[in-house]
């Protein structure tokens, strides 16, 4: 059942929900509109702050019981926001907990108040409680009906500004893409295949009005995308390139490309991986699927720029034929590359991808990608890696990131980077070893990048947990769609 977001005037003791939710900063003191629900509660309210157990710190929950019987709010949460610097983040990040902790207490509806009369953090509470709403339950079997909680349905934020519902239309426009980027993600890899990716395009494309190109691989073989096709001759499952175009800006305006890694499932191929923890190889495709979702939340939000998304998906097998470390390859471009390491192969994807999204003209391209190991043990889970070779675009991606709450980090493309991918047979090679992994990675795609602005977005560490982070569960995060909308948004303005 769909999560629906409302916005609405309304005083916190008047609200009629299974459970109110007060977000607080830290040290929090008992302001004057809650002074009449805390009568309602009995003093429990004041009480709690007073005492100071409950202390606002970031994370922090605490569950009240509600209203006498007959009253309202039948149960209240109170959600530390810490002293954020970055205010909008903070209530993202402390409404995405009060979601989750609503699906855990059974309630079916919530309301959010955190004493704000503005709208502009409103669209920022609603893409948090549309992420912590979220949850992947579609391969599972329901429990016994005298067992299940009720699901949450509905959220209204209380806020006194006209614009507010505006503001929630916006947040639940980039909630829900981050939503299809997450659901595809989590999907495991035997229905997220190539062409599933590719029908979610298409239907993405008639929703919105938008063109849509796949090319399989006979359609890649007539482009002589010798270093896409490599990596896919190992599967048999047809590869795809998929380019969306929103062309909603003014007219001979050149597009922004947001281009996604889509390696549905990664083994690594001839290289293989170790069997330990190659099942969350399936988030191989986390790029793929952060402009799939991009895609429908620039549409949704109607922004008036043009912008293609193009995807290069396909699987990563050993098999009698995969391609084999030391072969050599032939590239769109035209360079020819040597295959080191045939697990480096999201690379030798976009190679051919960023080559192709020279027939659009694009005025930047940025591409996202869950491409290195090294890159997580550079910036650890934290921070996405940032390279680029226009500064102004790179500044750019940055201040995107960190509006959306996806923080990057900008890492060097030295040229001496450029020394250790070079190969003895060939034009290139795809691995430069372990030292600044992450670093020649993004060297080797600059090579395939150089006829636009082009920045790329190394998301291994930050597209996916092993581990519940607190706002979200284990499993995608749902980055880089909300960098992506937020880069369009800034060239809409």
């Amino acid at each position: 059942m769909p999560f629906l977001v409302t916005a609405r005037r309304s005083a916190a003791d008047s609200v009629d929900v299974p459970l109110l939710v007060l977000a607080f900063r830290k040290h929090p003191t008992l302001a004057p509109e809650l002074v009449a629900l805390d009568a309602k509660l009995g003093g429990a309210l004041g009480q709690t702050l007073g005492r100071r157990e409950f202390r606002g710190g970031r994370d922090e929950v605490l569950h009240l019981s509600g209203a006498a019987a007959g009253a309202n709010p039948q149960r209240v949460l109170l959600v530390g926001l810490g002293e954020p610097s970055d205010v909008p983040g903070a209530l993202r990040r402390a409404a995405s907990i009060a979601a989750r902790q609503a699906r855990k207490l059974g309630a079916n509806a919530l309301a959010w108040h955190d004493g704000g009369r503005g709208a502009d953090t409103v669209e920022a509470v609603t893409v948090g409680l549309l992420m912590g709403a979220w949850e992947y339950a579609d391969l599972k079997t329901p429990p016994p009906a005298d067992e299940r909680r009720p699901e949450l349905e509905s959220a209204v934020i209380l806020s006194d500004d006209a614009a507010a519902a505006s503001a929630v239309e916006r947040g639940t426009a980039i909630g829900d893409g981050m939503a299809l980027a997450r659901r595809l993600a989590m999907m495991p890899g035997n229905l997220c295949t190539p062409s599933y990716l590719a029908d979610t395009a298409r239907e993405i494309a008639a929703r919105h009005g938008m063109q849509v190109t796949i090319l399989g691989r006979a359609e890649m073989e007539k482009e002589k995308m010798g270093s896409f096709l490599c990596v896919a001759q190992g599967t048999p499952q047809d590869p795809k390139l998929i380019a969306l175009e929103y062309m909603h800006g003014p007219a001979g305006t050149k597009p922004i490309a947001l281009v996604g890694k889509g390696l549905c499932f990664d083994s690594g191929g001839i290289s293989i991986k170790p069997a330990q923890g190659m099942e969350a190889m399936k988030f191989d495709m986390c790029g793929a699927a952060g402009v799939l979702g991009a895609m429908e939340s620039i549409a949704r939000l109607a922004l008036p720029v043009n912008v293609v998304g193009i995807v290069g998906s396909t699987t990563n097998m050993p098999s009698g034929t995969a391609v084999n470390p030391g072969d050599v390859v032939r590239s769109h471009l035209g360079k020819t590359i040597e295959v080191i390491n045939t697990d480096a192969e999201g690379r030798l994807v976009l190679a051919d991808v960023l080559s192709y999204a020279r027939r659009f003209s694009p005025s930047a391209v940025v591409d996202a990608a869950t491409l290195t190991g090294a890159c997580v043990i550079a910036l650890g889970h934290t921070a996405s890696g940032v390279f680029g070779t226009d500064d102004r675009l790179v500044s750019d991606v940055l201040a995107a990131g960190t509006r959306a709450g996806e923080p990057g980090w900008r890492l060097p493309l030295y040229d001496e980077y450029k020394e250790l991918i070079k190969s003895d047979v060939a034009d290139v090679k795809n691995t430069g070893g372990r030292p600044a992994g992450a670093c020649t990675a993004a060297m080797f795609l600059k090579e395939f990048a150089e006829d636009f602005a082009w920045v790329h977005l190394d998301i291994a560490g930050t597209a996916y947990s092993e581990s519940d982070l607190t706002y979200i569960p284990k499993g995608p995060t749902g980055v880089p769609v909300g960098t992506f909308v937020e880069l369009v948004r800034g060239r809409a303005r």
